[in-house]
């Protein structure tokens, strides 16, 4: 399963919503699934994120779940629509995932899945 979470951006136009930061589910739950680690202070996922509901990093050409490294191979911007490819490893495996992504606000993105009636994920952008 990829990450409870979900996608990044690359700035194709000016117009591209930007993606860039750290996503999770509950937006009051921001600092018990990310944390900054290290000398140099990296963004991460906490021992316990999925508890509190997981999210992902998204980063200029790649996104992170807690065990999943993804990068961007393409990205298409439609309004507040975003479609969003990722080519994905892990462990042995490498696979590509699709995205469809709904800007709601600047710090709300919700994550759709066509074919499945009602399945949505809302994304709240966290301020760590």
């Amino acid at each position: 399963m990829l990450f409870t979470g979900l996608i990044i951006a690359t700035v194709d136009s000016a117009s591209a919503f930007d993606l860039t930061g750290a996503w999770a589910t509950s937006a009051e739950q921001c600092r018990k699934v990310f944390a900054h680690k290290g000398r140099a202070n990296q963004l991460t996922f906490t021992n316990f994120s999925g508890v509190y509901g997981g999210g992902f990093i998204a980063e200029p050409d790649r996104l992170r779940g807690k065990f999943e490294n993804c990068k961007i191979k393409s990205r298409k911007d439609d309004g507040q629509n975003i479609n969003i490819i990722v080519g994905c490893a892990s462990g042995i495996m490498v696979s590509n995932v699709q995205f469809f992504l709904k800007a709601v606000d600047d710090d709300t993105i919700t994550r759709q899945f066509p074919g499945i009636e009602g399945m949505e994920v809302n994304y709240h952008r966290c301020k760590i």
